[in-house]
C-alpha cells in the first residue's frame, strides 16, 4: 500500500516537472516571462523604400544668389531674371521651367534668389519656397561664401553646412513631398583663369568682384597662388557639404559636381564682368539642370 502511495506521488512529481518544463520553453519562445527576444522580435523592420524621383514636377521655385538672378547677363550691374536658369522665360535659354513645365512656366514657377545672398540667406529662401508647396526646389548657392574680400573672411563649413541642413528642415516641416534639386558651387579657380585673358574683365574685376579669388588677378606669386588655392579648397569643400546633406534627404539629389566641372568659355561668360554667365551660360546650366532632374533613379 504504501509502496503504491509512493509510486502515485513519484508519477504525480514527475508529471509537475514535465508540465513545468514545458511551460518554462513556451514562455521562452514567445518572449512571455524572458528577457531574451525572440528571433521574430529582435528582427528590425526594413526601411522604407526612398520614394521615386519625379521626373515632370508641377512647379518649380528657385533659390540662391546673383547667377539664378541672371545678374550681368543682359546690362552691367543688373539683375535679368527672364535669363534665369532656373525660371526664365528668353527662349534663347530655355530654362529649366520652360523645359518641365511649358506653357505653363510663369503661372507655376517663382524665383525666390537675390543677388549677394550667402547660404546663411537661404532659410529664409526656403521658407519662401516652401509656403509655394513647388513639386521642385532648386538651389544654387555657395559662391558668395567663398568670394569675399579676403581668405579669412570666408563662410566657415560648419557654418556653411548648419544652414544649409536648417533650410531643408524648414522645407520639410511646411512642403514634405518637395524635390529639392542641388547645384554644384562653380569652380572659381577655372573662372579666374578663364577670365583673366581678357583685358576689360580685369579692370572690372578691379572694382571689388570676388577678391579672394580675383584679386591682382595676373599676380602669379606664392601667396597669389596659395590665396586662389585656399579659395578652390573651401569650394570643394562647400560642394561635399552640398552633396553629404543632400544625401541624407530622401528627396533631394545633387548635380553630382556637373556645374562645378563645366568649363565656362568666353561666350559663356559675362561680357560685363567676365564671372557671371551670359545668356549662353545661363542656357548651359539650364540643360545641366534639366538633364540632371530628368536622369532615371
Amino acid at each position: 500500500m504504501q509502496d503504491s502511495r509512493r509510486s502515485r506521488r513519484v508519477r504525480a512529481a514527475a508529471a509537475l516537472l514535465a508540465a513545468s518544463a514545458l511551460a518554462l520553453t513556451a514562455g521562452c519562445e514567445s518572449g512571455g516571462g524572458s528577457s531574451a527576444a525572440s528571433p521574430a522580435a529582435s528582427k528590425k523592420p526594413s526601411p522604407s523604400p526612398s520614394p521615386a524621383w519625379n521626373r515632370s514636377p508641377a512647379s518649380i521655385a528657385a533659390i540662391g544668389d546673383s547667377i539664378t538672378r541672371g545678374f550681368d547677363a543682359c546690362q552691367v550691374l543688373a539683375d535679368c531674371p527672364e535669363v534665369s536658369w532656373a525660371t526664365g522665360s528668353d527662349p534663347a535659354v530655355d530654362s529649366l521651367a520652360v523645359r518641365l513645365l511649358g506653357p505653363a512656366a510663369p503661372a507655376h514657377s517663382w524665383n525666390y534668389a537675390k543677388t549677394g545672398a550667402r547660404m546663411a540667406d537661404l532659410p529664409a529662401q526656403m521658407e519662401r519656397a516652401a509656403a509655394q508647396h513647388p513639386g521642385l526646389v532648386t538651389v544654387m548657392t555657395g559662391a558668395n561664401d567663398a568670394c569675399r574680400d579676403d581668405v579669412a573672411a570666408m563662410t566657415p563649413v560648419a557654418s556653411f553646412r548648419a544652414d544649409f541642413e536648417t533650410s531643408l528642415r524648414k522645407l520639410r516641416a511646411v512642403s514634405p513631398t518637395s524635390q529639392v534639386y542641388v547645384s554644384s558651387v562653380p569652380d572659381l579657380k577655372r573662372l579666374w583663369s578663364t577670365g583673366r585673358g581678357s583685358p576689360l574683365g580685369k579692370q572690372i574685376w578691379k572694382l571689388g568682384i570676388c577678391r579672394s579669388m580675383l584679386a591682382d588677378a595676373d599676380d602669379l606669386g606664392p601667396a597669389a597662388t596659395r590665396r586662389r588655392e585656399a579659395v578652390y579648397e573651401r569650394v570643394v569643400a562647400y560642394n561635399e557639404v552640398l552633396r553629404g546633406v543632400c544625401a541624407g534627404d530622401r528627396r533631394c539629389r545633387y548635380d553630382g559636381g556637373a556645374v562645378f566641372a563645366y568649363a565656362f568659355g568666353g561666350t559663356q561668360l559675362s561680357p560685363w564682368d567676365w564671372f557671371h554667365p551670359s545668356r549662353d551660360g545661363q542656357a548651359r546650366l539650364a540643360e545641366i539642370a534639366y538633364a540632371q532632374v530628368t536622369a532615371p533613379s
